[in-house]
């Protein structure tokens, strides 16, 4: 793939990062981390794996010589090394159907200290809800909705990546963000 003209754009960064640059490295490591831990987290629903998945990905970035390949972006390219490591690691220990076992640890979003008490425990509560309802959501669909929203992947970019026709992939998105807005609004026992 091309290098583009923009010097501070993923793939020109990782170029320079190839010629020694470990600060392009830095640079990139800074506006992709958090996204791909969250969608790792979210995925595999435990934390410690997700933190494993997470150091091998960037490890394999490090130690392959290959760019992203095609019309694939850098950013689809690191979510699918992410999410071939992840599905490796389910083969290798005959996992079958990981999404839906349970999980003690959520580590979605850092709390807000300088909000009151009252705020940190609505805050909590939505954010359990959220992970409920993400765990009730197909695999499939839990999928694409992560892709898009940790990855801030494109629609065409996540039917590249899962290798799933681009009308499925609208499908299943759809369905799940319909199925969220459903889950969520249900009302909450007090």
């Amino acid at each position: 793939m091309a290098v583009p003209d923009d010097p501070s754009s993923d793939e020109a960064l990782l170029a320079r990062y190839r010629t020694g640059d470990a600060a392009a490295f830095e640079v990139l490591y800074a506006r992709h981390r958090q996204g791909l831990y969250r969608f790792l987290v979210s995925l595999s629903n435990k934390a410690e794996l997700a933190e494993e998945i997470y150091q091998e990905t960037w490890l394999s970035l490090i130690r392959s010589a290959s760019q992203p390949q095609g019309r694939a972006s850098f950013r689809t390219w690191l979510f699918q090394i992410a999410r071939n490591r992840l599905i490796d690691h389910w083969r290798k220990h005959g996992i079958h159907n990981p999404l839906h076992d349970s999980y003690d640890e959520h580590l979605h979003a850092q709390p807000d200290h300088s909000a009151g008490p009252e705020q940190q425990l609505s805050l909590s509560r939505d954010q359990a809800r959220l992970d409920a309802a993400l765990q009730d959501l197909p695999e499939d669909q839990r999928e694409v909705f992560l892709l898009r929203l940790h990855g801030d992947l494109e629609v065409p970019q996540i039917a590249a990546l899962t290798q799933t026709p681009l009308e499925t992939v609208k499908s299943r998105l759809r369905y799940a963000q319909q199925k969220l807005r459903r889950l969520l609004a249900e009302e909450v026992p007090v």
